[in-house]
Parts: structure tokens; sequence; C-alpha cells
């Protein structure tokens, strides 16, 4: 309990700190080839649902084309992995993408480890055991992102996090944090392979995802 309440605040904001100094000509090095690949900001950024349904803007490198810029030359929208830049593809591969959420982290918005942050829609299809999830802080990595990924449907990745929520503890954090780096190495495909009825967007999905 100690852990969970003031602990792992604690060390979010001492690991989350030394890791933006420490990789920061990382950050550069990407930033740059960003904006040579192609035209558009070098962060993308993203209303999602964190803690208790607090809303709050997630940071990621930029990994697709500008909406602006999908469209081919007869004016027909280009499919949303079509979109998917080569630096952006490289970014995905190796989840460097995701380096900018250090900031989130660092400002309280998110934990090293926790639920994946969601989004609002997807919030809204939550039955009464789903939305435990949200009791705790979203992570840069999680318990379901470890137990298979992207191959898990939205229904196994939730119950994955209500098991975490349920046993938040110090040795189960670095124990995910550590698979999370086997994982990486692996470079699997960010492609989700299980679509349900959580993850169905009913609206426009031409964005980066």
């Amino acid at each position: 309990m100690i852990y969970r309440k003031y602990l792992k605040r604690a060390l979010d904001i001492i690991c989350s700190g030394l890791a933006l100094l420490i990789l920061s000509p990382v950050f550069l090095i990407i930033a740059l080839a960003i904006k040579l690949d192609t035209k558009g900001p070098v962060i993308f950024t993203q209303k999602r649902v964190g803690k208790d349904k607090e809303p709050f803007k997630i940071y990621k490198f930029r990994t697709m084309l500008t909406l602006e810029d999908s469209f081919y030359n007869d004016g027909t929208p280009i499919e949303n992995y079509d979109r998917i830049t080569k630096v952006g593809n490289l970014l995905r591969k190796t989840s460097m993408d995701e380096l900018p959420q250090l900031i989130n982290i660092f400002l309280g918005d998110m934990s090293i480890v926790g639920p994946r942050p969601t989004l609002s829609y997807q919030v809204e299809k939550y039955n009464a055991n789903q939305v435990k999830r949200l009791e705790v802080k979203p992570g840069l990595t999680g318990h379901a992102q470890v137990s298979g990924r992207n191959s898990l449907s939205w229904d196994e990745k939730i119950q994955c996090d209500i098991d975490y929520v349920d046993r938040i503890t110090f040795l189960r954090d670095v124990k995910i944090i550590l698979k999370t780096v086997l994982v990486v190495l692996k470079t699997e495909k960010v492609e989700f392979t299980k679509p349900d009825e959580i993850s169905k967007h009913s609206g426009d999905v031409r964005k980066d995802i």
C-alpha cells in the first residue's frame, strides 16, 4: 500500500526525469529524422483518458503522414497503415515513438507501469468491472503489453489490467519493466490482430494511432 500510494510516484518522477536527461540526444536525432522524412510536426498529441476518467494530452513521436498529406494524387484517401512513414515504421517497431510519454510521466499524467492510456470512445463501452482499470494512472508499459500485446483482444487486455490494478507491488513493476525490454527487442508487429466491439470505432479513424 505504501508503494502504491507514495513510492510509485516518487520513482516515476526520478526515473522519468533521469531518462529525459540521458535520452535527450536520442530525442534530437529522432526529431531530425522525422523532419527530414516527411512534412509535419515532430510530436503527435492526442486526448486520452487517465486515472478516474480524467482526460489528458498524450505525447508521441509522429509516425504517420499528416491528414493534409494523406491523399493520393487523384484525391483518394490513403489507408491508415499506408500512412505510416519510413521513420515511423522504425519507431513503431522499436517502440521509440512512445518515448515522449516520459514527459507525461514526469508531469504526473502517467506512470512507468500501468494500463495503457485509452480513448474516450472505448471507455464509454466499459462495463462496471472493466472501468476498474481506470483506478490507477495509465502506464508507459503494463501487464497486458508483456502478456501478448496486440495478439490480445481488448477484453483480454482489460482483464490483464484489472489483475494488475488488484495486485500492484514494486517487484511486479520491476518484472513488467524487464519483460518489456525483451518484448521491445523482439520488435513485434504493431498491428492490432484481434479487433472487437471495444476497439471498433464508429467514426473517422484516419488519424495517427
